[in-house]
């Protein structure tokens, strides 16, 4: 399980941002890569952070976190569901045999 201090929510973009003035580089079309982590709450409201380069790694692996943590708090729901219902689920396998 991963470390619960490190999780983050969100996605990762990786945008194109062009200058419209004295840039050479967005003359020839080039652009400047950028990082962006994408929040969305409830209601529909969306943050968007700038993420250095240098950083991209690590939050990249807080996201992969925050999945596994989800997937695992998952699994467990479901299991606590089938304990709620044991007739359910003891019908369910002798309807398997």
């Amino acid at each position: 399980m991963p470390i619960c201090g490190e999780l983050l929510r969100g996605t990762l973009l990786e945008r194109t941002v062009r200058h419209t003035k004295n840039c050479p580089k967005c003359a020839r079309g080039e652009g400047h890569q950028v990082f962006v982590l994408t929040v969305t709450y409830p209601g529909g409201r969306t943050r968007q952070i700038s993420v250095r380069r240098e950083r991209v790694a690590e939050v990249r692996r807080w996201l992969s976190n925050y999945q596994e943590l989800k997937e695992a708090i998952e699994a467990i729901c479901e299991l606590n569901h089938a304990l709620l219902r044991p007739e359910r689920s003891a019908a369910k396998a002798r309807s398997k045999l």
